[in-house]
């Protein structure tokens, strides 16, 4: 890989210090990536994992930057959480044009920062692009169903699961407890009432899909298979007819790490990673070119 100019800046949000990282290319380019973070990570990323990216794009031919939004890592202000980090994303659009001399910015995010760039990418013309990493989608209704698929169904199936049942090694009423509870939820969760943050989460995924039906750019879509988040977004998409039409609606790039966890942690998902935002980059929009 060739090695490209790493810098660091503070750049102001709402009054407020920020800390960046600019990974310039080598030759002059259109469109930039702007990494914004998710989740309790700063700008370096589970396993080093945005770093790396940053580094790899770079030496593709595309700037990218990274950053820590208000509250977090080395930036001032107040923490927030993925809901209240638009200005934040504003802010550090534009520090990204400005530095990179860049026009158009494609943003890539992981989980809640996903979902912050789709609530976002609609409002802001320069935004060309999104590559989204397991989407958060979560509320109590879709964690049911996923937990009864992904490990109660799975337990049944399991001859050890009943070894240790017969053998008395398990306390089958919690299981069952458990089991009831999330069934509950599952099946009948209108009936049953909604607290604030189920309320709230819902809201928040129908402002996503929102944002994402105004947003007229290509989308990158990875998906890991060993990870309960993405389990959530398939679920939703697997049910509500409006993220469907959504989803057959979009230029959708989509590629699956059937082995990948939520974070990348093995250096060839993280590989995986970078070629598949590299190859689309290059394929929509000739960056690096």
């Amino acid at each position: 890989m060739t090695a490209v100019p790493e810098s660091a800046s503070v750049f102001d949000i709402a009054g407020e210090p920020a800390l960046a990282i600019l990974h310039a290319a080598d030759r002059p380019a259109d469109i930039g990536v702007l990494v914004v973070v998710g989740g309790p990570q700063y700008r370096v990323g589970s396993h080093r994992q945005f770093v790396l990216l940053a580094r790899a794009l770079a030496a593709a031919g595309v700037p990218t930057l990274r950053f820590d939004f208000r509250g977090c890592g080395d930036s001032g202000g107040e923490a927030r959480d993925f809901l209240g980090i638009g200005t934040d994303i504003a802010a550090a659009v534009d520090h990204l044009v400005a530095s990179a001399g860049v026009r158009r910015v494609v943003i890539w995010g992981l989980c809640d920062a996903a979902s912050a760039a789709l609530l976002y990418a609609a409002r802001d013309p320069r935004i060309a692009g999104l590559v989204l990493l397991n989407p958060w989608v979560h509320n109590v209704v879709t964690e049911a169903k996923v937990r009864l698929k992904s490990y109660y169904l799975g337990r049944l199936r399991n001859p050890q699961f009943w070894r240790k049942l017969l053998r008395f090694e398990l306390d089958w009423r919690d299981s069952v407890a458990s089991l009831a509870g999330y069934a509950r939820r599952a099946l009948a969760p209108r009936a049953l009432g909604q607290d604030a943050d189920a309320e709230a989460g819902l809201d928040f995924v129908e402002r996503m899909r929102r944002g994402w039906q105004a947003f007229g750019g290509p989308v990158l879509l990875i998906m890991s298979g060993d990870d309960f988040t993405a389990a959530e977004f398939r679920q939703l998409c697997a049910e509500a007819s409006a993220w469907q039409a959504l989803l057959a609606s979009k230029p959708i790039t989509r590629v699956d790490l059937p082995a990948a966890n939520h974070t990348f942690a093995r250096a060839e998902w993280r590989a995986e990673v970078e070629r598949a935002t590299v190859d689309w980059l290059r394929e929509r929009f000739g960056a690096g070119a």
